[in-house]
């Protein structure tokens, strides 16, 4: 049913529970999974003129490296094959031109399932992921326990 289960990672220890999901149906289809981390460059744009835009797009990226060796131990310990990339951009934009460039068949990634005013004043990516995508979109609940 599934050949490219991609899964954005945040490095969150929430996302971990998406991982998860993503790795055991991957093992379960023998599918492989295609891990992304987007460094947001829209948060550059809030950032005082004089600060390092080099030193703080050097951290983000350093900091997806590690999000991305999570996946692929993750992968590694159910023997699923796994494709990582680095990206840069507007995360739910990103994921979807990702999912429909690299043919993904199904995309896994966690939320926080935040509602009401939350929603409306932080927006979802996920929830712009659900409404942008062409392939079906699994979310899976952060749970609040997953983030201390």
């Amino acid at each position: 049913m599934y050949e490219r289960i991609l899964v954005p990672t945040d490095g969150s220890a929430g996302v971990e529970r998406a991982i998860e999901q993503a790795v055991s149906l991957a093992s379960v289809h023998g599918a492989s999974v295609h891990a992304v981390f987007v460094v947001n460059t829209a948060s550059f744009a809030s950032l005082p003129m004089e600060t390092s835009w080099e030193g703080v797009s050097d951290m983000l990226r350093e900091d997806g490296e590690e999000a991305l060796e999570r996946v692929r131990a993750i992968a590694a310990r159910h023997d699923v094959e796994v494709e990582t990339a680095l990206i840069e951009g507007t995360p739910s934009k990103e994921v979807v031109r990702y999912a429909t460039e690299e043919g993904c068949d199904l995309i896994v990634m966690g939320t926080h399932g935040r509602g009401g005013i939350d929603r409306l004043l932080l927006g979802s990516v996920a929830e712009r992921v659900v409404r942008g995508s062409p392939v079906p979109v699994l979310t899976v609940r952060v749970r609040e326990e997953d983030l201390e």
